[in-house]
């Protein structure tokens, strides 16, 4: 069975795929070298062993002095798990993951060499550091996994425990992650770095995920009320607002209730708010917030798929 979607080579999408790829690898790598290595803090992934290498291997080796690099070791590991995630996974993993992860590797040391001050941090402050390290490794991730490609490293060891076990691939994400996390804290012997780690982790997976779904401000709203038509006109009239009238019935009284599902703006759920205080104040609203909203009025579903 076949995981992969093959685009035509120089198309539109392919050559934004790729750019994605190329831009994300930059600033993945540039949240690395500059901010989250150099307080050797270790987030998981293959380079986050690579990192726990890279201190440890210190003068051990005349031609690096400074130890193992970091992008090559990452690359030196993610060789083999992707080989061995096609073996027994299938064809999840093409040519755009395998670029992904040799671009980031590439980036990192180049970057690294090309720093006239090697591995001194960008600030001193560490939590300053694991902050924007954070929100620049995630938005590099989040970057390649908009081209539909996977970060490899410690996902493909995941997977392949979730393939022999009945453990869910988040959790084991998570573990595989928190595992190369106590690698730090072993080799360091330093209960900061654990702990700093994680907080990087979770920056990086807030940051991902609004690369992906994009930062919302919208909101989306169900309304009971005996006066909805009021409403549904202030909607229209007044905000430009569309919605949707859902049947429902009163769980204790059986009347049967007008529910309108609308989505507005932050600043327009102040208005609505005070305008169906005023007209029935015993209207029940529910306001909930919005990751991503795709139809009419909003982002189109195609769009999103060609972005």
């Amino acid at each position: 069975m076949a995981f992969l979607t093959k685009d035509k080579i120089f198309s539109r999408k392919w050559i934004i795929d790729y750019l994605f790829i190329l831009s994300g690898s930059l600033i993945l790598a540039a949240g690395f070298v500059y901010f989250v290595t150099p307080h050797r803090i270790v987030p998981g992934g293959v380079y986050g062993i690579a990192i726990v290498v890279h201190y440890m291997t210190q003068g051990m080796f005349s031609f690096w002095p400074d130890g193992i690099p970091i992008g090559l070791f990452g690359l030196i590991l993610n060789i083999p798990l992707t080989i061995a995630g096609i073996r027994i996974l299938g064809p999840r993993f093409g040519i755009k993951t395998i670029v992904g992860f040799v671009l980031t590797s590439v980036f990192i040391d180049s970057i690294t060499y090309l720093r006239p001050d090697g591995n001194t941090p960008l600030v001193n402050d560490v939590l300053l550091s694991c902050v924007f390290g954070g929100v620049l490794i995630g938005f590099g991730l989040g970057l390649i996994f908009k081209s539909r490609a996977t970060s490899g490293g410690s996902d493909i060891i995941a997977m392949i425990i979730a393939k022999y076990t009945r453990l869910q691939l988040g959790k084991l994400m998570i573990y595989v992650d928190s595992t190369i996390v106590l690698l730090g804290l072993l080799a360091f012997r330093d209960w900061h770095i654990p702990l700093y780690s994680w907080v990087v982790i979770y920056i990086t997976g807030r940051a991902i995920d609004m690369t992906l779904e994009g930062a919302d401000y919208n909101k989306a709203l169900l309304i009971i009320s005996k006066k909805h038509l009021q409403i549904k006109n202030k909607l229209l009239v007044d905000l430009e607002r569309g919605g949707t009238y859902l049947r429902g019935e009163g769980m204790f009284t059986g009347e049967e209730k007008q529910i309108i599902y609308t989505v507005v703006s932050r600043r327009e759920v102040a208005i609505l708010e005070e305008y169906i205080s005023k007209i029935d104040p015993d209207a029940f609203i529910t306001v909930m917030d919005t990751k991503e909203i795709l139809g009419e009025g909003f982002q189109s579903l195609n769009s999103k798929l060609d972005s």
